[in-house]
């Protein structure tokens, strides 16, 4: 019951430190050209400007990304970090689009029962870790569509984290969760950590100086001497030693025998603009499976229809997380990839559709015939950038719960992700009599089911219109589906779209998720029809987005409920 707590804990904490949403105008730099160079947004503003910055020297989008989500590793790595891994979209300045795979894989060693018995091990300590992939998947970013030096893009994350920075309020926030929900503060009782964060004893506070000089010192290695510094030498001999140290089994041949995967892009028609989003381990497919289902809908978020939607989105919803608990990595689980294209099929969705009850929601049983559950996936950050040739990137990045496995590097202040957590544990039912998801068990080399669905969204003649997506583990898919029918069917600008109360229902547990700002009348209508209606007190998931207008100029919004981030127009 301790570890189901813990968990459940930090699904809702690790998504993002948040505040009440406040509508805030994006940020545009003084030195803009009228807000038509390009756009970035990220969970902290230091980060977004180090991104419109490069967009300023001449870099394109794909160099934006990779300074604004180093810089990201450096000043929110309750988040993400190089320790961690993901997922992102690209769309290159013709049109062209790739999905890239850089999540973290299980180690060698690794097998299907290691944590029987021992569940914290896929928490905490050097057994939680899979091979991290966030600077190969930079590095596959940068050499095939960067232009900028490699050096360049590094090196102001490095003055970041050995000048310092203010703490910010997420990251106090999340400091104080971590600490709640783990039981121990490590910030100040863990050396490695309390070098950065009690460096005289008492624990920094958000305003106070903080600086990560071994950090600092790392990434200026990988700016020196390129990517394979952080897979090979000093930096990851020194990460293999200390996951060993505490019980961990990962090796210097898994850290060399790591690979970015190209995978297969899908992209739906939806009201006339073409969604894209990524294949499996990502949930891609469940976000347009949804959109696909309610794309049959003619009066869907007209003024008269919006109670009646709302029932409708989430029913779809439903059947969008009822297909994921069959799914897993496509490169080991037989059915994959066909399963992926029947999630994505007309048929499908005309089926789920047709079961639809307008009267009604249903048992969670109906829902395809549901068999299994996957265990949530937790916090992540993620970043958008765009430039003015039509390039655009949308990453999601992470290391899984709040400050991945507690695991400090000492030597080089990388944090180690936590993201064994993410396969299924096989096991106990869960309390709705379900066992976990065999499709998610882990295996060496696999990669664990994400919930993340980076999108970027086009004109029906194919010129960029919008980039969005989410953190927030199982909320991601929610999230971000939330985000593009916000301006799509209810023609909202970036801004009102991130600010607009969400809903969120995963299907198990039977609950529909509302913000407290959400519409009560609304609410009402979906209790009448049999959801479980539960209000929190804002979304446990941050959101991100941009979008490009016809005459060239840029619009960027960035979660508003973080206190810390920032969407900004160059």
């Amino acid at each position: 019951m301790l570890i189901e707590r813990l968990i459940w804990i930090l699904a809702s904490l690790s998504a993002t430190a948040l505040a009440s949403p406040i509508l805030q105008a994006p940020l545009v730099d003084d030195d803009a050209e009228d807000g038509k160079i390009g756009a970035v947004s990220c969970e902290n503003e230091i980060c977004s400007r180090i991104g419109t910055d490069v967009l300023l020297k001449g870099g394109n989008a794909a160099d934006s990304l990779v300074a604004t989500q180093l810089c990201v590793g450096v000043t929110s790595l309750h988040h993400s970090g190089i320790g961690g891994g993901g997922f992102m979209i690209i769309r290159d300045s013709d049109g062209t689009k790739e999905f890239v795979d850089f999540r973290e894989m299980a180690p060698a060693a690794a097998f299907r029962d290691m944590f029987d018995g021992n569940r914290n091990g896929s928490i905490f300590g050097g057994s939680a870790s899979g091979v991290p992939g966030e600077i190969r998947g930079l590095q596959y970013l940068h050499e095939k569509y960067g232009k900028l030096p490699w050096k360049e893009l590094v090196l102001p994350s490095v003055k970041v984290a050995r000048d310092g920075w203010q703490l910010g309020h997420d990251l106090e926030r999340a400091m104080n969760e971590a600490v709640v929900a783990y039981g121990f503060d490590f910030f100040t009782n863990d050396a490695s950590w309390a070098t950065d964060f009690a460096p005289n004893g008492i624990k920094l506070v958000a305003g106070d100086a903080i600086t990560r000089s071994r950090y600092a010192n790392t990434l200026e290695q990988i700016a020196q001497r390129g990517p394979d510094a952080f897979y090979e030498g000093p930096i990851a001999e020194s990460m293999i030693r200390a996951m060993k140290e505490a019980n961990g089994t990962m090796t210097m041949q898994d850290l060399k025998n790591y690979r970015v995967n190209s995978r297969k892009l899908f992209t739906t028609d939806y009201r006339g603009f073409k969604v894209s989003s990524g294949s499996l381990p990502s949930s891609g497919p469940v976000v347009l499976s949804t959109l696909n289902l309610l794309n049959l809908y003619d009066d869907f978020f007209s003024i008269d229809s919006t109670n009646l939607s709302t029932h409708r989105m989430d029913e779809a919803i439903r059947f969008g997380y009822a297909m994921r608990t069959r799914l897993g990595d496509p490169d080991y689980v037989k059915g994959m990839n066909e399963y992926q294209e029947y999630m994505l099929s007309e048929e499908t969705a005309r089926k789920h559709h047709d079961d639809i009850s307008d009267i009604h929601t249903r048992n969670i049983t109906f829902y395809e015939s549901i068999e299994y559950f996957n265990d949530d996936d937790h916090g992540t950050t993620h970043v958008v950038t765009a430039d003015s040739t039509g390039m655009a990137i949308s990453m999601t990045s992470s290391v899984n719960l709040l400050f991945g496995s507690t695991l400090m590097v000492p030597e080089t202040g990388v944090v180690m992700n936590n993201v064994m957590d993410d396969f299924s544990i096989p096991g106990e039912p869960n309390k709705f009599g379900f066992p976990p998801s065999p499709a998610n068990f882990i295996t060496p080399g696999k990669r664990p089911l994400s919930s993340t669905s980076a999108s970027i969204i086009e004109r029906a003649d194919g010129s960029l219109y919008f980039v969005t997506g989410a953190a927030g583990g199982s909320r991601i898919i929610t999230s971000t589906l939330n985000t593009i029918i916000n301006i799509i069917d209810r023609n909202m600008s970036v801004l009102e779209a991130l600010a607009e109360p969400r809903l969120h229902d995963q299907l198990m547990p039977n609950l529909l998720v509302l913000e407290e700002t959400f519409d009560r009348a609304t609410a009402e209508f979906m209790q009448n029809r049999g959801h479980e209606v539960v209000f929190i007190p804002t979304a446990q998931s941050a959101a991100q987005a941009l979008r490009l207008h016809e005459n060239g100029t840029f619009e960027a919004a960035s979660e508003v409920r973080q206190k810390d981030s920032a969407g900004l127009v160059v």
